[in-house]
């Protein structure tokens, strides 16, 4: 593979190569392409020079290098994200953080580590697993996604029900502001005095600046470990129990929902045992001591069975693996189906999930697309996936606005746009259905707080108008990237 080196034709190649070594600064225009986009639906996007950092310092000379050369800087982690947030537009310096990827500390009697962003979010846990330790969010990516990834959408996952998602275990995070300086947000003793800049930052998508090292809160491994699997005859008696459950005053580790359409396909794909005869199946997975767990664990199951389910508990550590093999293997059943997919993430009442999932059917049938339903019941977060195959004329306006719809019908009944994926590219026109002109001035205010210049990650979450900043990039956004 040739790299480009400094030729004096590219200034902003020059002064970056002045920066890292000519092979972490990638060039050609293949390289830009596979960085022009992640692992969301959007495409057409627009990467400069592509930079590999692995210190806190280079990644200062990478931002001070874009900003002499009036260039606008994306961070980058695994690709994975879902709403276009780390696709860049307009051909800005695209940071990847992927180098940076070692555990940089562990003190196991206060449950802290020091990590760096590029580390991957299951290979923490493995590290500190001798400890007694892991890292509580848990997405269904967490094989490959990064924990900067991780901070930037505030990831949760199944368990984040009960432990919380990415904010609950971040205590402070280093992170290189557009002006080139770096600063500690938060504390990892969890006592920083003052405006919670930690709480402001994570979850910010990218756009206050670029994660160089995160203090993570550390959770012990359970004592105990109870998961059931519950299989019902109707969507409705699913979400009931769900439901119930709470309303029980029990609030389990985690709480999945799977539709039928996915029931068969992950069946077929991984053997899990899930019953393909069902209309729908809950994963119920309790913790703690193991006198609690066994009683929670028994309610659970009544409640299930006095709304019609059927109980079947793992018996042991590689049957409750094989249930979770089966929930987090969803995404790549599907391709047995359909070639592509587009996976939705809106949240709404535990309440009205059965009224809602009953929309999204009809939406569905009304664009003639597939949908299969996986997704965190315990706290309403959605996730339909609607299967397509993207060579057939005209797909994609028909995903589209499926997709809206289900927006629409997520706010409609008392929802939010996004649990976990972010807003990205993907919703940021989508936020005025939520947000008042007033609430999105604030959060404009507080972007330029941190980066006056809108430098960072341009062009995502806030729609144009949001302020009265120049947001050129939205407009630059080149006709049918949509498919």
């Amino acid at each position: 593979m040739r790299f480009l080196r400094t030729t004096g034709k590219d200034p902003l190649v020059e002064d970056l190569c002045q920066v890292l070594p000519a092979d972490r600064v990638r060039a050609a225009t293949l390289e830009r392409s596979i960085m022009g986009r992640d692992a969301s639906i959007f495409e057409g996007g627009q990467a400069g020079p592509v930079c590999f950092p692995i210190s806190t310092e280079e990644v200062q000379g990478c931002v001070d290098a874009a900003r002499r050369n009036g260039r606008a800087v994306v961070p980058r982690g695994a690709g994975t994200g879902l709403a276009g947030g780390a696709v860049p537009l307009d051909e800005p310096v695209v940071v990847v953080t992927t180098k940076m990827n070692r555990l940089l500390s562990v003190d196991a009697d206060q449950r802290v580590a020091w990590v760096q962003p590029g580390m991957i979010n299951l290979d923490l846990s493995r590290a500190v697993a001798e400890y007694g330790l892991h890292f509580a969010p848990d997405p269904s990516s967490q094989q490959v996604c990064s924990l900067g990834g991780n901070v930037g959408t505030n990831a949760g996952g199944p368990h984040c029900l009960a432990h919380g998602v990415t904010s609950a275990h971040v205590l402070a995070a280093e992170v290189v502001l557009m002006s080139g300086e770096a600063v500690v947000l938060g504390d990892p003793d969890g006592w920083a005095p003052g405006l919670d800049l930690r709480g402001a930052y994570v979850g910010s998508e990218g756009m206050l600046g670029i994660t160089t090292s995160i203090a993570v809160r550390l959770t012990p491994n359970p004592p105990a470990v109870q998961t059931l699997l519950l299989a019902f005859d109707s969507v409705d008696e699913a979400a009931q129990t769900v439901s119930a459950v709470i309303a029980d005053g029990i609030v389990p580790a985690a709480i999945e929902m799977m539709d039928k359409n996915i029931i068969w396909a992950v069946e077929n794909f991984v053997g899990a045992g899930f019953p393909t005869d069902a209309a729908a199946v809950v994963i119920v997975e309790v913790d703690g001591l193991p006198g609690g767990v066994a009683a929670e664990a028994d309610r659970v199951a009544e409640l299930a069975v006095e709304r019609g389910g059927s109980v079947r508990r793992a018996a042991d550590d590689n049957e409750r693996a094989l249930i979770w093999k089966g929930r987090k293997s969803a995404f790549g059943a599907i391709a047995q189906i359909k070639p592509n997919y587009y996976l939705h993430d809106t949240v709404v009442p535990r309440t009205r999930l059965a009224e809602v999932m009953n929309q999204v059917y009809e939406i569905v049938e009304e664009h003639d697309l597939q949908v299969m339903n996986v997704f965190h019941a315990g706290d309403g977060n959605l996730h339909p996936l609607l299967l397509y195959d993207r060579r057939e004329p005209g797909i994609m306006d028909r995903v589209h606005a499926a997709g809206s719809a289900i927006i629409e019908a997520s706010l409609a009944a008392g929802g939010v746009l996004s649990g976990e994926h972010g807003i990205g590219i993907e919703k940021r026109d989508f936020m005025p259905l939520m947000f008042s002109e007033a609430d999105l001035d604030a959060q404009a205010r507080l972007r330029q707080a941190f980066d006056p210049d809108e430098m960072a990650n341009p062009g995502k979450v806030l729609p144009t108008g949001a302020s009265c900043a120049d947001v050129n990039a939205l407009e630059k956004v080149p006709e049918g990237v949509w498919g």
